[in-house]
């Protein structure tokens, strides 16, 4: 007899994250993100440099990028130059439960901000969501590559076999819009990611390019139009300041934070990746 085991707590809360919850399911979503997210933001802003002016946070967030950008991991450059076909598509399914909800997770935070920091949010999520274009979509440029690949559409496929790794990349953003104690966790985690894509999806528009993928347009989207998304975020941050004082420390948890959180979701995609050869 076939032993049912239980999902593991990243599974469930992505589940939760896309459910009506009963008062008994969200009290346990609170549970699984007190042990894990909350913990981990508490270290970070404990770790964070004091910052006396936000130019100052904005001159460490550039330099990481820059740091980064310079340094491409491993995994990065597996990805780009040595990932066969298949174990490219192994990659393409781990980051599915992200890819095929493209900023659903963002969404909270609109109602938790003042109107011009609001407004540069949501400048950015008109995009991602294909500026009312269906076939722009980012989710459906996702779809349309998984098509070419012989892959199915279909999320409840990818959420029975992702690994925690790739659902805490999308749970981490349903707690910074939804749960976290302050909008400023949101405004640094997503400053980091919008501007860290401009190098972080370089190595998957090469890997497509090497590998003949002709639906590569979801990657390919992101090289060009986050450079605008990156300027809308510092503008965010910035309108947030001119409505109440911004606290640094918790904007630079939520870049650090979410930059570990993206790098370890790699490094689990392509460890998978490689095991599957």
């Amino acid at each position: 007899m076939r032993v049912q085991l239980r999902d593991s707590d990243q599974k469930r809360l992505y589940i939760y994250n896309r459910s009506v919850l009963t008062p008994e399911r969200y009290s346990e979503l609170w549970a699984i993100e007190r042990e894990w997210v909350v913990r981990r933001a508490a270290e970070h802003e404990n770790r964070a440099p004091r910052f006396d002016y936000r130019i100052e946070l904005i001159d460490a967030l550039h330099d990481l990028l820059g740091k980064e950008q310079a340094n491409p991991s491993d995994d990065e450059r597996f990805i780009a130059e040595e990932a066969t076909l298949d174990q490219f598509k192994v990659v393409v399914s781990e980051f599915a439960v992200d890819g095929l909800v493209e900023s659903q997770s963002h969404i909270g935070i609109i109602r938790r901000l003042p109107s011009r920091s609001r407004m540069a949010i949501l400048r950015v999520l008109i995009d991602e969501f294909g500026c009312g274009n269906d076939d722009m979509e980012h989710s459906h440029l996702y779809r349309t590559m998984l098509a070419e690949l012989g892959m199915p559409g279909d999320l409840e496929h990818y959420v029975e076999r992702a690994g925690d790794a790739s659902f805490a990349y999308v749970n981490l953003f349903h707690w910074l819009a939804d749960r976290a104690p302050a909008p400023e966790y949101f405004l640094g985690a997503y400053a980091y990611f919008e501007a860290s894509v401009l190098y972080a999806f370089r190595p998957f528009a090469a890997a497509a390019g090497r590998l003949g993928i002709a639906n590569d347009k979801y990657y390919t989207e992101h090289l060009y139009i986050d450079s605008f998304h990156s300027k809308q975020m510092q503008t965010a941050i910035r309108a947030l300041g001119e409505h109440r004082d911004v606290d640094l420390a918790k904007v630079w948890a939520g870049v650090t934070l979410t930059s570990e959180t993206i790098a370890e979701a790699t490094e689990a995609a392509v460890s998978k990746a490689r095991r599957a050869a």
